[in-house]
């Protein structure tokens, strides 16, 4: 009877260990999803949304890091003509890693007043006009002293 005990709670402690496992290993998996999956599917529908709002104008840096504004855009072969610095290059669609600027913001902020782009308060007015008037006072020190000899 013993013998009998021992292997009815054997079996009950393998199943219960069996169990664990599994849900170890659903753990495991979930966790994997949601560190590493879910925030990749994420990063490629940015990137598809950011390829689908490309046009001509547009300011761009490939993988490659090279700098240029788009001059056209092939949909058909996905390739798009950069023109860096009077250079034309084709470059496939998917070799552009980000948009720097649209032409739409640079429009923008060209119209803004220079005025309002860096206010000047009156203590930095004070301060740049205190050197000023310390080297005229050494001027007027020198010459002074030049008068004295």
């Amino acid at each position: 009877m013993n013998s009998l005990t021992f292997g009815i709670l054997g079996a009950a402690s393998a199943g219960a260990s069996s169990y664990s496992g599994i849900i170890l290993i659903l753990l495991m998996i979930a966790l994997m999803y949601f560190f590493m999956i879910r925030p990749q599917q994420k990063q490629r529908k940015q990137h598809q949304d950011m390829m689908s709002s490309l046009h001509p104008g547009n300011e761009v840096v490939t993988i490659g890091r090279l700098h240029g504004k788009i001059d056209s855009i092939n949909k058909t072969d996905r390739t798009v003509t950069l023109d860096c610095e009077g250079i034309y290059l084709t470059f496939d669609m998917v070799a552009i890693a980000r948009v720097v600027k649209t032409s739409d913001s640079k429009a923008d902020n060209d119209s803004q007043p220079a005025a309002s782009a860096t206010p000047v308060s009156a203590a930095d007015q004070v301060a740049s006009a205190e050197p000023a008037a310390d080297s005229a006072a050494d001027s007027t020190a020198d010459s002074a002293a030049d008068q004295e000899k």
